[in-house]
């Protein structure tokens, strides 16, 4: 029989079979997932090699970074050359370079400021310093040296001492004095250098300063302070005459001296002690005839 056979047959001529029927949802997104998935994973390659890069070149940095610093802490430019020192007056400048520690050579980066300025410190003419560094090659030191404020006698001796108590240097030389000495003191109630005084030496010195912030005419009035006294200061004038002044209310007190003492001129009157330890009344005990 002639013609085109309705039956298929697998020994006959090869066909193409159309696919006639949609393509299922599961077997589509089977497909898109797959290319999502290597597109993820494109991605992710791409990143962590991002992320490489960046780890390598940050180590190449901190390596070239390590190496440089340590040139800058070893080349001879930022060497130390150069040790000034201003501020100082009774002090040399070789002496205080050489508490300091400091030497030519010396790594301006590696330096010990602290302990520089503490070596400096420790001098006991010097009350504070400070450390400046200047490139390539110098240091800087500016110093304040203390300053006497009034002598205080110790143990027979004369010593210069700074607002603060500290013992600055002894004076054997006659001085033209602006303030009083204070006297009734140990060697051991003078503070060394960084201790406070005792309570005697701050008590003489709290007292001068009222003296000085009044800018009082008593202050050419009056020779000397004992502080040994536990009732308070007593203080002796140039002309002799002692005058107990208490423990407390010193410039309503001092104010009342300075009024006594231009009446008793006044007067022509003569007296051997003022006591004013007592409120609103003036003790005097008036000389022997």
């Amino acid at each position: 029989m002639r013609g085109r056979s309705a039956v298929l047959s697998p020994r006959g001529a090869a066909l193409r079979l159309g696919d006639l029927a949609e393509p299922l949802a599961a077997m589509t997104g089977q497909r898109l997932d797959r290319r999502r998935r290597r597109r993820r994973v494109l991605r992710l390659a791409r990143r962590v090699g991002l992320w490489v890069g960046a780890a390598l070149v940050v180590a190449t940095l901190a390596a070239g970074a390590g190496w440089e610093s340590r040139w800058l802490l070893r080349t001879a430019p930022f060497s130390v050359e150069r040790v000034e020192v201003v501020g100082q007056e009774r002090l040399s400048a070789e002496a205080i370079v050489r508490a300091s520690g400091i030497t030519r050579g010396q790594s301006l980066w590696t330096l010990d400021a602290r302990r520089a300025v503490a070596g400096v410190e420790a001098l006991p003419l010097v009350r504070h310093v400070e450390l400046i560094r200047a490139l390539p090659n110098r240091v800087t030191l500016l110093v304040e040296e203390r300053r006497p404020f009034t002598l205080v006698q110790a143990a027979g001796k004369l010593v210069w001492v700074d607002e603060q108590g500290v013992a600055v240097a002894g004076e054997a030389r006659p001085v033209a004095m602006d303030a009083p000495v204070i006297s009734g003191l140990s060697p051991s109630d003078l503070a060394p250098n960084g201790r406070v005084p005792s309570d005697r030496v701050a008590t003489g010195l709290s007292l001068i300063r009222t003296l000085k912030r009044a800018q009082s005419s008593l202050l050419s009035e009056i020779s000397e302070v004992d502080v040994s006294r536990p009732e308070g200061p007593v203080l002796y004038m140039v002309n002799g005459v002692e005058v107990r002044l208490g423990r407390e209310d010193w410039e309503s007190r001092l104010g009342r001296l300075q009024r006594v003492a231009a009446q008793l001129r006044a007067t022509n009157q003569s007296v051997t002690s003022i006591d004013l330890r007592f409120r609103d009344q003036v003790v005097l005990r008036t000389a022997a005839r």
